[in-house]
């Protein structure tokens, strides 16, 4: 059953985000009757993903109402995130009500530098598993994680899995199966190789050098956080 009430949803907005960790999830969430669905930054000016996409924020944080759901998309710039004592603040003061607290990719880096994840099961992107306890967060290899009301997710294209059982949880799984049949979410990769688990070793060990630089920035900028 539909939920009876208006549902509100603040997706943090940054530069240099992965747009699909969004626009996914977006794409789910904005089909929810009677929801509305915020992009907040900083600011109303245009930001720029790191694919080159320009994304308009929708509110700023002093224009976002407290939310019913607060929601991190992941990518490289979220590592000048993890010691942004502003936009930390603003994820705080959100999580202490929202009614889930989510995360695609490595933005469960970022909502565990707020103090959102202590103590919760998680999932991140596989390259940055190993940064999960940094924040108090124990890994869970698992493409969507639901512990209590945080939900997170895997990389990129987990955003469409999380975003239906984010769904389901909202408005039953009966409008959250409508939904993937309706965008005929019915994947078939051609190579069978989107996780560790199933790549071969050489190219594993390829995607963990090209990501390595983008790991390091997080771990420096995790581990060189003053103490809360």
């Amino acid at each position: 059953m539909l939920a009876s009430m208006p549902i509100h949803v603040a997706i943090l907005l940054f530069p240099q985000l992965t747009q699909l960790d969004l626009t996914a999830p977006l794409e789910v969430l904005s089909r929810l009757p009677d929801s509305r669905v915020d992009l907040v930054w900083k600011h109303r000016a245009p930001v720029r993903a790191s694919c080159g996409l320009q994304l308009l924020p929708t509110a700023s944080f002093d224009e976002c109402p407290q939310t019913d759901v607060l929601f991190v998309p992941g990518g490289g710039g979220g590592a000048d995130l993890l010691a942004d004592t502003e936009v930390l603040a603003w994820l705080t003061e959100q999580g202490r009500t929202a009614r889930y607290v989510t995360s695609v990719c490595t933005g469960a880096l970022v909502l565990g530098a707020a103090g959102l994840l202590e103590g919760y099961r998680a999932a991140t992107h596989w390259a940055f598993m190993d940064l999960l306890p940094l924040v108090g967060a124990q890994p869970l290899n698992a493409r969507v994680v639901v512990d209590r009301n945080r939900i997170t997710a895997g990389g990129v294209t987990a955003g469409l899995d999380f975003a239906l059982r984010l769904v389901a949880e909202l408005g039953g799984e009966v409008f959250a199966s409508g939904i993937e049949l309706g965008l005929e979410y019915d994947p078939s990769p051609p190579f069978q190789c989107g996780h560790p688990d199933r790549a071969k070793p050489a190219l594993v060990a390829a995607a963990r050098a090209r990501l390595a630089p983008m790991v390091a920035r997080h771990r420096e900028a995790l581990c060189s956080r003053e103490p809360a």
